[in-house]
């Protein structure tokens, strides 16, 4: 089984198993706390903001419903079949397309660029849960999507964040209910250095426009009823040649 495959299958056994209900999956908060926040940061960088959209990794497309009401073109793509059905439910008024994508795959990078043009790409939280095999071919398929054209907002859980969701997973009483399924999947986050993550786009040709730190605010609540937020960077990167 592929290094791909194998989190294909994790994706997918997850997202089956995921119930329907807003706010049940972990990362799927709400978008004035997500995308809003994220489209604010990312807007004032756009060469051309009518460019079809990419949110790479969508899930169950929460982010892509309200992506879908601020820019005319958006495409939710995502690995697992599973996901995309769940996205696909909740948008019956097909605000949004989804396609199936292993973005990790030139091929299919290329073949959705041939399609689309150049394109903006969100991307929020995908790159720490990919194999280290996967990091690179993962930043070379959004400089493919973003062609010369387009940017890339890319928002990833710091090294700040592992303590927090370590400690999490050790509670005592367990790890919290909505974590639990991706820890139970196998898809428990991985260590992406900090300065690995601008590193792998400059890699892939992209320059780095801007960046900061962010809350990445969870779904879930401590036992004391305070709402998990996670450590997080975010860049916006382009092709400036």
């Amino acid at each position: 089984m592929s290094v791909t495959s194998r989190y294909r299958h994790a994706w997918e056994g997850f997202w089956k198993e995921a119930p329907d209900e807003p706010g049940a999956v972990f990362w799927d908060a709400e978008p004035d706390v997500t995308a809003a926040v994220h489209v604010a940061l990312f807007e004032p960088h756009l060469t051309d903001p009518g460019l079809p959209l990419v949110d790479l990794g969508c899930g169950n497309g929460t982010q892509t419903r309200y992506l879908a009401q601020r820019f005319p073109r958006v495409l939710g793509a995502d690995i697992s079949e599973a996901a995309l059905d769940h996205a696909r439910h909740a948008d019956p008024a097909a605000q949004a397309r989804y396609r199936l994508l292993d973005a990790a795959a030139k091929s299919e990078a290329e073949a959705l660029h041939a399609e689309l043009g150049d394109a903006n790409v969100y991307m929020r939280g995908v790159l720490h849960q990919c194999e280290p095999e996967d990091r690179q071919p993962l930043a070379d398929s959004i400089a493919t999507l973003v062609g010369s054209r387009g940017r890339v907002f890319l928002v990833e859980l710091s090294e700040a964040a592992r303590p927090v969701l370590g400690g999490l997973a050790q509670s005592p009483s367990g790890p919290p209910p909505k974590l639990a399924p991706v820890f139970r999947h196998g898809i428990a986050p991985g260590e992406v250095a900090d300065d690995a993550v601008p590193e792998y786009l400059r890699n892939a040709g992209l320059t780095v426009l801007a960046g900061g730190e962010l809350p990445l605010t969870t779904t879930e609540f401590t036992p004391d009823g305070e709402r998990i937020v996670l450590p997080s960077n975010w860049l916006v990167a382009g092709c400036m040649n």
